[in-house]
């Protein structure tokens, strides 16, 4: 393996995508606080524009709560088949520049542009060639981290949001891990930063004083990652065509889901996205797994077989209700939730391939 310092990885992040996407087709809604999904009397907020988020609505938050912060917010139903297709000229776009290309969600992917096809000399003009790209094809604006591991490069794209990009170089790294707050590493939530701050751990510095098996002891196997991301060091490779024999989505939540009947609306559109999945790579399951990770980081799957594969939406997202009722009682906030189906019958040789999801 190459060592990190080699490589050239760019995070592109679309900025507040569905309702970006819903403000441009629709000019009313520009300057407007905008929630997609939900509705003003039920459901969860699937996205905000930034303009609501100045209030404080958020993902996953329930609709009655984002009302509340935001009188005048306008809820807009989802419109997934636009959000995809917009999803795939931005890909292709990515698709210009390099082969690696490892999407996240419909709105975010890591791209290895250690080598390019243009030939390009540096990863921030490349960047800056993608946003541009963007938005002269899609009127949308992308924000991007360049750097030398997936790590930081997540990091820096979040650091000039919205329509922006930030690079942190190879002699950076340390140092700008160092001044970080814990709570600001992807991959450390709320409830472990909190753990961590009982344990005096509050930055990046601090953390990185910290042994890899004190570290072990109070994290289990996360323990390593945390020891490894506090010296800046990440060597996961950008990875497509991941090879997998089931075909699923997942999403993680801003905020905890409280209730049965949040965890229910929340996972409507995720069990859809893997149903037209599974309608556009012509494949069939049998079995359908709901996976749930609680606000502790506990997490537990529940899984159904059935004689016959899933045919119809309707069967997929009836299977799915009665998984969650085999929570209930909900004693804890969800986190995160998904839906995967597996013992697939594609129809051709194509076992085997797995198309990843997200929200």
């Amino acid at each position: 393996m190459e060592p990190d310092v080699q490589r050239k990885i760019i995070h592109l992040d679309m900025d507040a995508f569905y309702a970006s996407v819903e403000q441009r087709d629709h000019p009313a809604l520009r300057g407007r606080p905008v929630a997609v999904g939900g509705s003003r009397q039920r459901g969860v907020v699937a996205a905000a524009s930034y303009e609501a988020r100045q209030f404080g609505v958020r993902s996953a938050m329930a609709a009655t709560v984002a009302l509340r912060k935001c009188p005048d917010l306008v809820f807009v139903k989802p419109r997934f088949e636009v959000y995809k297709a917009v999803s795939r000229q931005i890909r292709a776009i990515f698709a210009e520049h390099t082969p690696l290309i490892e999407p996240v969600s419909l709105d975010e992917a890591y791209l290895d542009v250690t080598t390019n096809l243009k030939q390009i000399a540096t990863a921030t003009q490349i960047a800056e060639e993608i946003r541009s790209a963007i938005f002269n094809q899609t009127q949308l604006t992308a924000s991007a981290g360049i750097s030398y591991n997936k790590f930081l490069a997540k990091l820096a794209s979040d650091y000039r949001k919205p329509n922006g990009q930030f690079v942190i170089k190879p002699h950076q790294g340390l140092e700008f891990v160092a001044g970080l707050a814990v709570s600001q590493f992807h991959g450390i939530g709320h409830v472990t930063a909190a753990k961590m701050n009982q344990l005096g751990i509050f930055t990046g510095l601090d953390l990185r004083h910290q042994t890899e098996a004190f570290l072990r002891q109070h994290f289990g196997k996360a323990g390593g990652y945390y020891y490894a991301i506090a010296r800046a060091q990440d060597h996961r490779p950008v990875v497509a065509d991941r090879v997998r024999k089931s075909l699923g989505s997942e999403t993680t939540f801003d905020r905890d889901l409280l209730t049965l009947a949040e965890v229910a609306t929340a996972l409507v559109p995720i069990a859809t996205s893997v149903w037209e999945a599974s309608q556009r790579t012509r494949v069939q399951g049998r079995t359908v797994t709901l996976k749930v990770k609680y606000g502790d980081f506990q997490q537990i799957t529940r899984s159904r077989t059935g004689w016959a594969y899933i045919h119809t939406q309707e069967m997929l997202l009836q299977v799915c209700q009665e998984l969650i009722a085999s929570l209930e009682p909900l004693e804890k906030g969800v986190r995160l939730l998904g839906v995967a189906i597996s013992n697939l019958d594609t129809g051709e040789e194509k076992v085997g391939q797995q198309l990843v999801l997200g929200f």
